[in-house]
């Protein structure tokens, strides 16, 4: 709709624009904002893991010990989500750029999301039944075998 206001000497167009949403608006916008969540939680997970605690102590006993909490289970799994989800659009992105055929790149961007939702999945699982009390026993175990 356009409107025309003002006198024969100035005249003011006014245009009402829609804007349309579409995916690759949403997927530049997820970029920038999972970028900024993984800037915090990445940069948080090196303070924790490697600053605030000795590198030597990385060992399954200390993921064990964290993962007893589940606000560290979460902590990773958010981690895990956004750095998956980041990555694979990252890759349709530069794979968008060399392919051509909109038909390729509409399978490859499928393809992409069933492998990043399957990842998230499958991984979230290993953390969310993630034992701390079999891998103590299975330490124990280990330093017994050894004569420790």
């Amino acid at each position: 709709m356009t409107t025309v206001i003002g006198t024969a000497k100035r005249k003011v167009t006014i245009r009402q624009v829609q804007i349309q949403a579409n995916s690759e608006r949403y997927a530049y916008l997820f970029m920038r904002m999972s970028g900024v969540a993984l800037l915090v939680l990445a940069v948080g997970h090196m303070l924790i893991q490697h600053v605030l605690n000795s590198s030597g102590n990385l060992t399954l006993l200390f993921v064990a010990d964290q993962w007893n909490s589940w606000g560290w289970r979460a902590y990773d799994m958010f981690l895990l989500a956004f750095a998956v989800a980041h990555g694979l659009n990252g890759l349709r992105n530069v794979l968008e750029d060399y392919i051509h055929n909109p038909n390729t790149t509409k399978w490859i961007s499928r393809f992409l999301v069933a492998f990043g939702i399957i990842t998230i999945i499958w991984a979230g699982i290993g953390i969310a039944s993630f034992d701390s009390e079999a891998a103590r026993a299975a330490q124990e175990a280990l330093r017994q075998s050894l004569g420790q």
